[in-house]
């Protein structure tokens, strides 16, 4: 017999094992992440990921939500497909609505979810607020029970998430959330705030189109400059380094005008400064579970008022 009869012969036995009583169901489960059994749930992730009927599961996960079938996963998976379809208004009243069926270590996800929603339908102002009260827990030991690292899950997979890293990740989109208002002044604090915790090419690229956009050139190219370089954790990915050539190009081509300075959002709102001060240097009585990154920005007001 030879190499190739040999190998055919070893993939026939392997695929019939795999195809027993009950493995070709587990394997079909497996490969289109659709999970097993008949339940409401069940069938309104087939019709969502299978059959490609968003309108069908929608109406499966309200009979989910309804039976009280993976209330929580139902909810979050709804407004997924809500928002594919548009109706990312309904969507966020709809969270808001039935999110109190979901236990309280769920929550968080559904926060993550209804920011997602927030900024889809441009609600700028409710996307901060949470983004900032989600901050406040971690703050305050709330979101990660003390400990400084919490499992994830994405696309189907766990991972480990430190407290520096989901700091720096909602500070990130903070200063986002900051640039669509525009309020380029608190980007920019909230940005290298983030870079400061836990630094990636990404936010650098956003700092330099916040610096450009106060018409602060230099400081922008040599924040970009440190992207091409390499000196910042992600800057060895193309996208990143394409963005960052771009804004370069962009801001090298500004260097030649006059008067290239936006003045759109250089007004510090005190209230949003003072949520900001009181997230990073809290001085009143405190839940005593307060995690160590928060201790190394106690700077935090002395860099504003810098700024």
């Amino acid at each position: 017999m030879g190499l190739d009869e040999e190998k055919s012969k070893e993939r026939e036995q392997t695929e019939g094992r795999l195809f027993k009583k009950g493995s070709k169901e587990q394997l079909f489960h497996v490969i289109h992440k659709v999970p097993p059994g008949d339940t409401p749930y069940v069938r309104a992730k087939y019709a969502q990921l299978i059959q490609k009927d968003p309108e069908s599961a929608i109406v499966l996960f309200w009979e989910a939500i309804n039976k009280g079938d993976r209330v929580e996963s139902a909810l979050k998976d709804m407004a997924v497909v809500m928002k594919q379809l548009d109706r990312a208004e309904e969507a966020i009243d709809i969270l808001k609505t039935f999110r109190f069926l979901c236990s309280k270590h769920s929550q968080e996800s559904l926060d993550n979810v209804l920011i997602d929603l927030f900024k889809k339908c441009g609600r700028i102002e409710e996307q901060i607020e949470l983004l900032k009260r989600k901050l406040r827990m971690i703050y305050q030991g709330e979101a990660f029970n003390g400990k400084p690292t919490r499992t994830a899950r994405s696309h189907g997979k766990k991972f480990q998430v430190s407290v520096k890293q989901e700091t720096s990740r909602l500070l990130g989109n903070l200063g986002w959330a900051y640039m669509q208002k525009p309020n380029y002044m608190m980007a920019e604090a909230v940005y290298k705030k983030a870079q400061m915790i836990d630094p990636d090419a990404n936010k650098a690229c956003n700092l330099g189109l916040c610096l450009m956009k106060q018409g602060r050139l230099n400081e922008a190219i040599s924040v970009l400059e440190q992207v091409q370089q390499g000196l910042i954790p992600g800057s060895d990915e193309a996208k990143a380094q394409k963005r960052a050539a771009d804004l370069l190009t962009e801001i090298r081509s500004r260097q030649s005008l006059p008067g290239s300075i936006e003045l759109l959002g250089l007004s510090i709102d005190a209230d949003l400064l003072n949520g900001l001060e009181q997230l990073v240097n809290k001085r009143g009585p405190f839940r005593s579970k307060r995690l160590p990154v928060f201790e190394e920005i106690s700077s935090f007001r002395d860099q504003l008022a810098c700024n």
